[in-house]
């Protein structure tokens, strides 16, 4: 008989902070952090850590557009995806919603709740923070 691993894939563990951005913030130092953190690095033992909802929006600092992707992504390609610096100081990656071209260094995006992807055969689909050009 096979037995089913208890263990939940990371990505599914850390469902709230891709819903909502959660993070960390040190009081003591005021350093923000995505994904959350523990301990602060610059702290340490004197650090006062919160939880943190960030705001999602951000600037862009670089970025790349993906032709030829893996089969669980082929059907979104051409995509792009971006270093993003949140407005609160932390960077991430994240998938920029726009035509190849027009995604540019130093746009401003916002964060939008979107399709993810697709897990297993079953095909269960997963929703995360994707984000958009913010206008004018």
């Amino acid at each position: 008989m096979m037995t089913m691993k208890t263990r939940a894939p990371r990505f599914w563990r850390c469902i709230p902070q891709r819903y909502n951005l959660i993070g960390t913030h040190c009081a003591a130092c005021d350093e923000y952090y995505f994904p959350p953190r523990n301990i602060c690095p610059n702290c340490r033992r004197d650090a006062r850590i919160e939880e943190y909802k960030f705001k999602g929006t951000g600037t862009v600092i670089t970025h790349t557009t993906i032709y030829s992707a893996t089969e669980d992504f082929e059907r979104q390609t051409p995509y792009n995806l971006a270093i993003i610096e949140l407005d609160e100081g932390p960077r991430l990656t994240g998938q920029v919603v726009a035509p190849p071209g027009e995604v540019k260094i130093g746009m401003h995006v916002r964060p939008v709740f979107r399709i993810l992807g697709k897990e297993g055969e079953r095909g269960i689909i997963y929703y995360g923070t994707k984000f958009i050009p913010v206008e004018g």
